[in-house]
This record gives structure tokens, sequence and C-alpha cells, in this order.
């Protein structure tokens, strides 16, 4: 830089300093001193703007002192300062911020006339100061009112100076050659400086716009729309617009905002929320804003294009929250506002969103993506939105009359109302887990109260339009009874089995909530009625009564007035004694309720799930998911609407879940993948086995652990089964078809293999408690024989225990016992066939039937062997010394309930065991229980020296 560009630029940063200076002792200071403390809102607003123009005059000021600083610091030292040492040009962006701060500050006070206003408070004192004022323009003179001079005194020495700083800069960035240190941060600040002035000029003709058009309106629209923030952009008086549907006399669009006027009447549009979109005619233009679609018609195309220009460049600039820079239009490239946008807004409209408050995403005037919507009743939604409606996952929040009580919905969306799956829970403190469809419970779900409420209940089952309707179970906690069977409108009615907490069952025909027509009882001495009922289940007309003794009683039964039993009939005694098992074993509920359509509600999601291809996306909303409760929920609320809206993750998931699946396909892979599958809550047949356990859990449980209702159970585990094999395989269909394949035909033997072979070992685990609950119910009597045959046959030492039961001597395995000298072989206690007793007692330790039979093979295996090392040759048992070694062997072992085992291995095992093996040693087990039951008899009939105190 030259010593002349040098000088040139200190003494013009050294002038403008000194001009600032006097501007704020001579205008900004007696300005805030004429109406230090106003009373009016007008008054207060001016202060507050003069206040605001002269601090940032200040700090004007004062960065150009730190600017003339840095100058005379390289004047004086021009070795040690380079020119990059210059703070105008080191720190360019600093310097222009301070220039936009001055020229914000005082396009407010020319918008809200604060000059004007406030000098008429002092105008004796301002006119003796016009000669002073003059002093500060150029031009020595200014015609007009003191207002109008003290405008121009604080704009045009800023407007000289960034002018001159402009020509400067150029003339530098002449004299440096390209490789100068210094060249791009002239470059840098020529450009700034450049747009600085450009976008000054637009700024003050924008104010000064601004300013005239209070003058044109009426005061009452004056005072509503005049604002120092506004910025007049367009006015329709200058290019007109017919605007429909709302008739709009006269259009304004500000820096923030879209004005039509009507009369009196002021309809105010936020940019951030205008959506511009050209009609198919050339003079059209459509508007789209949250509540209203408003069309501009011009008189011709190119009024049509500068309405469009403005509208779209103003809506970009509110949406960056700052005044263009540097000039709208300037020659640079349209900008295009972004469809999605983030923006608040409160609902003005009648309707069901009215004064209701939308944060969260836009796109085309309507609420779209994530969001928040809260009503001034304290209700909101937080979730996802389609086209203006709640669609996705959302929670929200319904507030009830009492105090910090609210219904809570997290649930799944669909235009805008309930759909698919959803947990509610309400301020009566019940709580809704399952199906809805537009808006109402639909399909499967559970709705129960808390324990502690007046009147306990649950319903598991299907749901039609927001009623009970279809299968479902329902417990009466208050009442002790669960009710399994048929619904309707929100009754039961049809074929269903009320199950109490004493024992007593009843199946019969509801019709409107009650029982009606005939039915059966069964009491828990197992008496039973078949007859007709009140509506509360109590005897009354035609019947029969079969009693336990097998007595019978047939005729009509009636209540008395002191709630008793009135009847009249014949008392049959002479009848035979009834097949105990007839109506100690009758089982319920099954013709009645085909076990292939109770769960309808549970499969069917998952059938639309695979029919749909698996979407990720989609596996919440069909199967089901978990949350925490709403108590958690005020502070979390948003979170928990994040997590639940990322659905790429969800698709990744799914799409690994099913290239896992095609790389586990052989037996044995196959075993591990659905064991590993069905454990995991996450996995859509993990989801599907949850939700059946569930149902099962509801309905065999509890006061549901009746033993006239096992074979309904037992068919029930067998079909969810067969139903989750299905499912594995509508899932690998699916796999298969995105990598071009198809899924070969399986026919049923192979598929009936695969159930009960394969799949029904890995659930059974999850069904077991429940299921062997209700064994135990139903062979409760045989094996309380079985434990006191048990009993007696523990008294017995071995030697006498072999030959109570007829095992051949040369069997005996005495040269396992091992004596002490004070010992005899008549004396000795389970040692005997030690091996195999421990290796039977190891059947209750698996629920699976296929290694019950395991054991009990290797049970037989060790018998085998003992006996093989006995006689000292390889020796296979026949049945007739099988049966009292293996008697033996059972008495031995100890096996609780051991009926109930062998019942449920022998419903439950894999019918290719049928005649085989395993199928042989059942049977000899089977054999070994019933003779067991009977030793109780024949110990009373043994001779005297077989007495238990005898036989030691």
């Amino acid at each position: 830089m030259s010593s002349s560009e040098e000088a040139d630029l200190l003494r013009l940063e050294e002038v403008f300093s000194t001009t600032l200076a006097r501007t704020i002792s001579l205008i900004l200071q007696p300005l805030l001193l004429a109406d230090p403390e106003p009373s009016d809102p007008c008054g207060k607003e001016c202060l507050r703007l003069l206040q605001q123009l002269h601090g940032s005059a200040q700090r004007l000021w004062y960065v150009t002192e730190q600017s003339l600083l840095s100058l005379r610091q390289r004047l004086y030292h021009p070795p040690s300062k380079g020119l990059e040492t210059v703070m105008l040009l080191s720190n360019a962006d600093y310097v222009l911020q301070a220039h936009m701060e001055y020229i914000k500050s005082y396009t407010d006070c020319v918008v809200a006339q604060a000059f004007q206003k406030v000098s008429k408070k002092r105008s004796e004192f301002w006119r003796s100061q016009r000669k002073a004022l003059r002093q500060l323009l150029s031009s020595g003179s200014s015609e007009g009112s003191v207002g109008t001079t003290m405008c121009q005194a604080l704009r045009q020495p800023l407007s000289q100076h960034v002018q001159k700083y402009v020509l400067l800069l150029l003339s530098l960035r002449d004299t440096l050659d390209e490789n100068h240190p210094a060249q791009e941060l002239v470059m840098h600040a020529v450009t700034l400086f450049g747009n600085l002035q450009s976008f000054m000029g637009q700024a003050l003709d924008q104010a000064v716009a601004t300013q005239a058009l209070w003058h044109s309106l009426s005061s009452r629209l004056r005072d509503a729309l005049c604002s120092p923030a506004h910025r007049l952009l367009q006015d329709s008086q200058d290019i007109p617009v017919v605007v429909t549907p709302l008739r709009a006399e006269r259009v304004l669009l500000f820096d923030d905002s879209l004005v039509l006027l009507q009369g009196h009447n002021i309809h105010t549009f936020d940019l951030k929320l205008v959506w511009v979109k050209p009609g198919q005619d050339k003079c059209v233009l459509h508007i789209l804003t949250p509540e209203e679609e408003i069309s501009f018609c011009t008189r011709d195309p190119q009024g049509q294009v500068v309405w469009q220009w403005k509208v779209t460049q103003a809506v970009c600039q509110a949406l960056c929250g700052k005044k263009d820079f540097p000039v709208l239009g300037s020659g640079r490239e349209t900008s295009v506002p972004p469809e999605c946008r983030c923006v608040a807004y409160t609902f003005r409209r009648e309707g069901r969103l009215c004064q209701a408050t939308y944060d969260g995403e836009w796109c085309r005037a309507k609420p779209h993506g994530k969001g928040t919507l809260k009503w001034p009743d304290g209700r909101n939604h937080v979730g996802t939105f389609y086209q203006g409606l709640e669609h996705g996952f959302g929670i929200c929040l319904v507030p009830q009359a009492s105090e910090d009580k609210f219904d809570c919905y997290k649930c799944h969306w669909r235009e805008g109302r309930m759909c698919e799956y959803g947990i509610c829970e309400y301020g009566t403190d019940e709580v809704y887990k399952g199906y809805f469809q537009a808006g109402l419970r639909h399909g499967f779900g559970i709705l129960e109260s808390v324990p502690q409420a007046p009147q306990p209940f649950r319903y598991t089952g299907h749901w039609e339009r927001g009623q009970r309707s279809g299968y479902g179970i329902e417990d009466d906690r208050d009442r002790g009874e669960r009710y399994i069977g048929m619904w309707q409108a929100d009754q039961r009615h049809g074929p269903g089995v009320v199950v109490t907490q004493a024992g007593v069952c009843y199946q019969g025909t509801f019709q409107g909530d009650k029982m009606a027509g005939p039915g059966i009882l069964l009491c828990e001495d197992d008496s039973l009625y078949e007859g007709t009922f009140t509506r509360d289940l109590t005897l009354l007309g035609k019947g029969k009564v079969t009693f336990p003794n097998g007595f019978t009683l047939d005729g009509s039964f009636s209540s008395g007035t002191d709630k008793g039993l009135y009847t009249q009939g014949v008392l049959d005694t002479a009848a035979l004694p009834p097949d105990p098992s007839s109506t100690r074993k009758r089982q319920l509920g099954l013709g009645t309720f085909p076990v292939e359509s109770r769960w309808q509600g549970v499969y069917s999601p998952f059938r639309d799930f695979l029919r749909l291809g698996c979407p990720g996306e989609q596996q919440e909303a069909l199967l089901g998911f978990h949350m925490q409760r709403s108590r958690e929920l005020r502070k979390s609320q948003e979170y928990l609407c994040c997590e639940r809206t990322h659905p790429e993750d969800c698709v990744g998931s799914m799409e690994d879940t099913l290239k896992e699946l095609l790389q586990h396909r052989k037996p044995k892979a196959l075993q591990q993948y659905l064991r590993k599958a069905l454990s995991n809550s996450r996995h859509p047949l993990g989801q599907l086995l949850r939700t059946l356990m569930m149902t099962f859990q509801a309905t065999y449980s509890g006061i549901g652990a009746n033993k006239h209702l096992q074979e309904m159970a037992q068919e029930e585990v067998k079909q969810h089964a067969r139903e989750l094999w299905a499912a594995y395989r509508g899932l690998l269909k699916v796999a298969l078809q995105r990598q071009g394949q198809t899924l070969e035909e399986e026919n049923m033997e192979t598929r009936d293999l695969q159930v009960h072979g394969l799949l029904l070992p890995l659930i059974l685990p999850s069904f077991y408690s429940e299921l062997f609950t209700l064994y135990l119910l139903l062979h409760e009597r045989e094996d309380g024989l079985y434990s006191r045959g048990i009993t007696n046959l523990s008294l017995f030492p071995d030697t006498k225990l072999l030959e109570f039961l007829d095992v051949q001597k040369h069997l005996w395995p005495l040269k396992d016992l091992k004596l002490t000298s004070n010992q005899r072989y008549s004396l000795v206690r389970d040692k005997c066939f030690l091996t195999a007793t421990e290796c039977l007692q190891k059947i209750i330790t698996t629920v699976h039937p296929r290694e019950k039979l395991e054991i009990l093979e290797k049970t037989y295996g060790e018998i085998e062997a003992t006996v093989s090392r006995v006689l000292g040759c390889k020796y296979k048992l026949p049945m007739d010394d099988l049966l009292p070694l293996l008697i033996y062997v059972v008495s031995r072992a100890r096996i609780q309930h051991l009926g109930a085992e062998i019942h449920l291995i022998r419903d439950m095992m894999d019918p290719v065991h049928t005649g085989g093996l395993h199928d042989f040693l059942l049977t000899a087990l089977e054999s070994c229980y019933e003779h067991i039951q009977k030793e109780d008899m024949r110990l009373h009939h043994l001779p005297g020296h077989w007495d238990a105190r005898e036989l030691w």
C-alpha cells in the first residue's frame, strides 16, 4: 500500500469517527433526554428504539476507533506490520457486523417515525440546532422539517463512508499483485462492503416505503400493523391482484408476513408457513397456508411473476431468520424455500384443531413428519403426522376432570385415528393393550383394571367396533368367576363356560349376558347336573343330577325363599355306579370352541405382516410393542416418540432377520435358529409367541386351572405350534421372494413331522406351567393312590421288595450290595439298580416329551446293563422280567405325580414314536403306574409275616 492510500484511508476513518461522535452528542443524546420517562406506550417504544440506535452508534464508533488504531500502527511501523494486520482487512466481518447493526437500528426508527415524534416534544430546541445538524451533511443545507434533517444527518455520513470504503478497497486491489499475501483478504473485503453498499440502499428504500405506508392506512389498521420490525416489500396498489376466496381489498407483503385487508378485518399469514404454487393460468398464483388456500390473480403474466418472485424470496428470508444479504435478486440464482419446514403454529379456525398449537415439521402447509400438538385444555399428541393428520406412532395425553388424572394413548395412528396396535392407560387405572381400527378397539386386545379396583376385572379376547365380540375370556375377580366363550355387542352371547374359584363349572348357551336354555354343571365333588338354569346360574326347571355314588335325581328344581333348593322328582338309588372317569374327567369346550378359530385375532395381524412383505416400519404396528407406563411419560414423552420414529432401524432389523433365516435351513441349524427367535421379544416369532402365552395364561391360570379344561388346553398348545410353524414358513417365503426364489410346497405329513418333532418341543416350556397344572388336577385321584402305593413299597428292604415283586432271584444284583459286618442282605435299602433309579428321577427335570422318553430309554438301558453284569453276559429282558424290575425302579425313584407326567408325555409326544421303542417303554411305565396303585390293596391281604412292623 502506498503512503498516499494509507493517508486517505486513515483520513477517511478519522473523519467518520469524528462525525459519529458529533452525531451521538448532537442528536442521539438529546433525543434520549427529550422524554426520558414516557408514560404512553408509543413514547416508550420510541425511547427503546432510540436507545438501541444510540448503542449501535457507539459500537460503530468503537469499531471505527479500533480500525484507526490498526491503521496508525501500520503507518508508523511499516516493516513490522504487514497489510494483513489492518483491521478492515483482517477482521472485515467484525467491522461489517457493526455497520449492519447500525443500519437495522436506524431503519427501525425510520419505520416507526421515532425522530419526528420525539423532535416535536422539544421543537424549539431542535429548531435552534438546525444549523448544527446541517453541518453534519455534506451539502451543508437541507430543506424540510427537523425530523427529515435529523434522518439525513444520521444516514448520509454512513452512506458516503461505505461508498468511499469500496472505492479505496478497489484501488488497493488494483495495486497488489496476484501473489501478495493480503490479496485474498482485500478481495473478501471488497465483496463484503460492495454488498453492504447495495443492501444499505435497499434497506433504506424499504424503510421509507414502509413509513409512507402508515400514512395511507386508517388509524385502526395502522395501530394494528405498525411495527418497527416490519418492512414493506410489495403493495397491491402498485401491482394489483384479485384475491379469492377472501376478496381482499389490499394485499401487503412484509418481510415476515403476508397481510390481506378486507374492510376493517386483517388476515395475517406468517411467511414461515406460506407455500407458493403457480397456477395453470399464467396470471394466477396460489398461496397455501395452514388454514387457507388463497389465489392471486394479476392483470398480466408479468404481474404474477413479480408477486411470485417477491413472495418466494420473502419466504426464504423469513425462514433464514435475517434480512436478505447481500440483496434480494441481485443477479444471483433465485432462492427456493424448502417444502419441509419446522415451525410452531396455533390453529384458529373452528374444528378439532381449534386453539391447538402444532410445533414440528410441515410440508405444503400441513403438519407432516414429527411434531407435537397441544390444546389449551391440556390435551397433547406427540408423534408423526401425514398430510395434516396423526399417522404412525404417537402418544396422546387427554386430561381428566380430576387432578393429575389423564388417559394416555400410546398407539399407531392412521389418518387421524388410532389404528393397529396400541397401549392405552386410562385415568380410571384401566389398561388396554391390543388392536384398533378407526379409533375403536378392534381385533385382539386385553382390557384390565388394577387389582385394587372396587370391581377388578380382566378381559382377554376379540373386539369389534369398540365392543367385546367373538371369543374371549373375562375374569370377574369380585365374584371369583372366569367366563370362557363367545361375546356379542359387549355381552356374553353364544356358547360359553363359567369356572368358579370353588371349582364349579358351568357350560351352556348365553344370551344377553345370562345363561339361557339347557346346560351342564360340574361340582368339585364330581356331581353332575344336566338341565336348565336361571340367568344367574341357579338350577331352575327340569334337570337331572348324577351323584358320585351313582344315585340320580331326575325332576324339577327351583330356589326357595331362604336361598335353599327345592326339587320334585325321582331319586334312583339302584342305578349302577358310574365310571369314575365319566364325570370326574369330563372335558368342556372341545366341540364348542373349535381350536382353529379361537385366537384368529392374534394370528391375523401376523398374516397381514407377511402379506405386506414383512415391512420393518410396520412390525410394531402389526405385532405389538412394550412401553413404560404413563406415570413416567410426562418427562420422556418426546423421547419416546423420537425413539419410535426411526423406521430405518426397524427396516434394517427386519432385513437382517430375513437374511439370517435363509442361512439356517438345515435341520440342526433351523432348530437353533427357532430356539433363538422364539426367545427374542423383538423377533416376529418371539412377539407372536409372547402374545399366545398371554392368552394361555389368561385362560388356564388362576381360576381357570380346572381339570375339566385339560384337553381344551392341550389342543390349544398343539394349534399354537401349527400356527407358529406356518408363521415361520411365511417368513421364509418372504425371504426367498426377496431373493427371487420360491418356497417349495409342503405336504401334510412333512408339516406334522416338523410341528411335533421340531416346534412343539421348543414352545412347550412356555405353556408348561399352566398345562402341567391341569394334568395334575385331572389325575389327582390316581396319583394319590400311586403315592400311597409308593409309600407302602418304600417300607420294604431291597431283597424283600424284589421278592414281593416276583423278580427272579438270579436277576438280583446282590454283587452291588456292599455290606458291613453288622448288615445282612435283607436289611439293605435303595442300593439295587441304583443307576437306573437315579436316571429315571431325571424325568422331572425336563419338560420336553422327547427328552422324557429318552430318559426312560436310558433307564431301560441301565436296567439291562445291571442284569447283564449280574449274569455275566449280554441279556435282553423279556416283558415278563422287565415289568417287575421296572416297578422296582419306579418305586425307588419316588417320582411325584407320575400319572400326570405319563399322560402329558402320551398326549404331546411326536407321532413318529407311535409303535416304536419309546411307545413300548411308555406303555410299560403306564403298567407300572397302574400296578403301584393296586399295591395298597395287595398289602392289606398279605400274610402276617409281611406286616410292615416285621419286615426287618
